[in-house]
């Protein structure tokens, strides 16, 4: 296996380096950028690897074309660093902040690059771990959540992130209307969990600072040192409220052998070895998790919010805002959500 690598920047989303570099000149400590490459995971902000005469730095930016002011918040995601590193190790550094759009085309900040193995579903060929390796891995994913939840969210001002009160409702009703209004046909599975979850929703726990988008592909493991985290990415959903929510989001990209082929391209999760879905909420629990009367409400909430960031993508894609073939392929993924979402509350089962 290889540390996590960039590639040739995407048709349509280069980043203009004259122009960069022109606003880089008043930061001398990042040095100027002699070349761009793109990280070609993810579905939501971009990702790129520049090379300056001073090192390597990431520069994140929100997808070409898109609107969804709180998910793409730039300054939110660099706040969320800023408050996190003094209590949390494993994020990277924030450098700098650029909310002008007229640098780039868009808001966009630079951080450290945090070197390390990213298992994605992609490397399957390389990942040649045993099924107690993978045991481990997966062990260690769901005890770091555990350190995320457990911070204390006033003494490091986490607390300045969100509204605790009431989150569980504002969700529902927020990705309801997000689904809405990207939606480009009928899913009836998706219609009838947007009435489920209106119906079945529990009272918020308390509060404890959430990721919202924590999952294998998002965590950095150190190279040779497995199942040592380096580091976590991506914390441009990040929030504070009910941490079932989190640990949800979790679960619905979790996937195990008997699930669908569309769900294992997500995760490495149903590979020999892993926690169980089950085993992941009976660790999370035993690690001094929140007790809940059941998670399956959490469960099928991130399936479903899983499924309409997948038809915000593929709306935009529609509209012609990404040339990524990926993206076109995502009306598929939204059916195969949904339907997992019934399946999980007809039968009552993570």
């Amino acid at each position: 296996m290889h540390a996590d690598q960039p590639r040739e920047t995407r048709q349509g989303e280069e980043v203009d380096l004259e122009k960069l570099n022109a606003y880089l000149s008043g930061f001398p400590e990042v040095g100027r950028v002699s070349r761009q490459r793109q990280f070609p995971g993810g579905y939501s902000n971009l990702t790129y690897l520049l090379e300056t005469d001073r090192g390597e730095v990431i520069l994140r930016r929100p997808p070409v074309g898109a609107a969804i002011k709180s998910a793409h918040d730039m300054g939110r995601e660099f706040k969320v660093l800023s408050l996190l590193r003094a209590h949390y190790a494993k994020v990277p550094k924030p450098i700098l902040l650029c909310e002008d759009p007229s640098v780039i085309g868009a808001p966009f900040y630079l951080m450290e690059r945090l070197t390390g193995i990213i298992l994605r579903p992609a490397m399957l060929k390389e990942i040649d771990l045993g099924a107690s390796e993978m045991k481990a891995l997966s062990e260690a994913i769901v005890d770091n959540l555990l350190v995320l939840h457990k911070l204390d969210i006033h003494s490091t001002g986490l607390i300045e992130l969100g509204k605790p009160e009431g989150y569980i409702s504002r969700q529902v009703d927020g990705w309801t209307k997000r689904y809405q209004a990207a939606q480009t046909e009928v899913i009836q599975d998706m219609d009838e969990l947007t009435t489920w979850l209106m119906a079945n929703q529990p009272a918020d726990g308390p509060p404890a600072f959430l990721h919202n988008d924590y999952k294998y592909d998002n965590i950095v493991f150190r190279e040779g040192q497995l199942p040592e985290i380096v580091g976590v990415l991506d914390w441009e959903m990040s929030t504070v409220g009910d941490p079932w929510m989190d640990l949800g989001a979790s679960l619905a990209y979790w996937c195990e052998p008997g699930d669908s082929d569309l769900a294992k391209v997500f995760n490495i999760s149903w590979l020999p070895g892993n926690l169980t879905r089950k085993q992941v909420v009976e660790r999370y629990l035993a690690g001094g998790g929140q007790p809940v009367k059941s998670p399956i409400f959490y469960y099928v909430f991130g399936l479903f919010k899983n499924a309409v960031i997948a038809q915000q993508i593929y709306a935009r894609w529609k509209q012609g805002h990404s040339k990524d073939p990926r993206f076109g392929q995502l009306i598929h993924v939204i059916r195969d959500l949904g339907k997992r979402g019934m399946n999980a509350v007809e039968k009552e089962s993570l």
